[in-house]
Formats: structure tokens, C-alpha cells, sequence
């Protein structure tokens, strides 16, 4: 599998959404929580060409967007393809 990185905040249902299909994949996943690591926020817009809200996934190079966006892949049965690499 690719390597996953997923910002998020605690307080945010998408977020909680995105993780539980990560996880219903078995998908290990690194958590960058933009509430406890503010500084990392600016990073995030940068790599998300400018989105600003969360989460913000990324699977190996690929921006997938948000939990909408990966939902869609999974609807569209292309997640499996994109996270096996």
C-alpha cells in the first residue's frame, strides 16, 4: 500500500468519516491534526493547492481531496487501485 497522510481536527465528522473507510480498508494512515499542530496548517494549504478545510488526504503523491472526494473514489471502485499503488 502507499503511504496515506490525512490532516484533520477532532472536532470534524468528515474527518472521523474518512478515517473509518481508511480503516474498513485496512489502510494504516499517518493523522496530521492541524488543531494540535497549527504550525503544520500552512503546509497542508500548500500541498492542497490552497484548500483549507479538513481533512485533506493524500495517498503516496496523490491529492485526493476530501472525505467527499475519497468516498467518490470508493463509490467509483478506484480506491482499492490508488491505495494498493
Amino acid at each position: 500500500m502507499q503511504p496515506i497522510e490525512i490532516y484533520t481536527t477532532p472536532y470534524c465528522g468528515f474527518c472521523h468519516a474518512a478515517k473509518r473507510l481508511l480503516n474498513s480498508k485496512g489502510a494504516a494512515f499517518t493523522e496530521i491534526d492541524v488543531a494540535e499542530e497549527p504550525s503544520r496548517r500552512p503546509e497542508m494549504v500548500q500541498r492542497a493547492n490552497g484548500g483549507r478545510t479538513v481533512p485533506q488526504i493524500f495517498v503516496g503523491e496523490t491529492h485526493v481531496g476530501g472525505c467527499d472526494e475519497l468516498y467518490a473514489l470508493e463509490r467509483a471502485g478506484k480506491l482499492d487501485t490508488l491505495l494498493a499503488g
